[in-house]
């Protein structure tokens, strides 16, 4: 059964020779590595990357919510509050560490649900989200016989969309593997793709705390177009989504849009 469905994912998934270009072996100071197409027997190693890559993000969002003046004021306050009661310090001290833990699992929370939600939509099943339809690519980096990167890219599709767009999604490199210049090789190859299919746009979405991310995004020549907060508690402790889009040629950059 998964000998089909990579039969079927090569034949889809296979574009113009221009893309096979990227297809090939790079090297550098570390280790070789070249860039493939999604195979079924890559799954799980996809999965493991995709859900440590999100988990990352974790400290750095703790941080950013501690730096909050809503959450100091709660810290301190409560603290205080729980001294002024009791009379003890140690109360207060071990109420304080409470809270730090209680805000150590928030920040956890949003990435928690960004891979659930994958995992039961577009991961669920790569070959069939990403290699089952034309304009539609699932790319894998791999290094000495193990894959250390991947990205996707799957066309946007609403009704009122006047430009044909296609989405990156799921750009990540193995922490041991990064500075090689793997996430930038994957994104030219899917640039390539995005050229050779016709479409006019390459969109994504990112957070505000993937500053590695963001910076390697506009290095490579994408442009911020709106900002949003993906729920209201996104809101609350002022964590924002940003849209990044590159334009093909031909394609003309609209006005920014949302509350930038």
């Amino acid at each position: 059964m998964n000998n089909k469905k990579c039969l079927a994912a090569r034949k889809v998934c296979r574009e113009p020779s221009s893309v096979d270009l990227e297809i090939q072996t790079h090297k550098s100071s570390m280790a070789p590595y070249h860039i493939r197409k999604y195979q079924e027997s890559d799954r799980e190693r996809v999965l493991d990357l995709f859900s440590k890559g999100m988990f990352e993000h974790v400290p750095t969002t703790f941080r950013h919510i501690l730096k909050l003046p809503q959450t100091v004021v709660v810290l301190l306050g409560g603290a205080l509050a729980i001294f002024l009661v009791s009379g003890s310090w140690v109360l207060a001290l071990v109420a304080g560490l409470t809270l730090l833990a209680a805000l150590r699992l928030f920040a956890k929370y949003p990435w928690t649900q960004y891979v659930a939600y994958s995992l039961q939509t577009d991961m669920s099943d790569i070959t069939k989200s990403y290699c089952s339809k034309p304009g539609s690519c699932f790319w894998v980096a791999e290094s000495g016989g193990q894959v250390v990167g991947t990205v996707g890219a799957r066309p946007v599709e609403e009704p009122t969309l006047q430009k044909k767009q296609l989405e990156l999604l799921h750009l990540s490199v193995a922490l041991e593997h990064r500075g090689q210049g793997i996430a930038k090789a994957l994104v030219r190859t899917l640039l390539q793709f995005a050229r050779d299919q016709g479409y006019s746009e390459v969109v994504l979405s990112t957070s505000m705390l993937q500053h590695s991310a963001l910076a390697l995004y506009q290095h490579m020549g994408f442009q911020k177009t709106g900002q949003h907060f993906f729920s209201v508690t996104g809101r609350l402790v002022a964590i924002s989504i940003f849209q990044l889009t590159y334009w093909l040629p031909a394609a003309q950059a609209p006005q920014l849009t949302g509350a930038l």
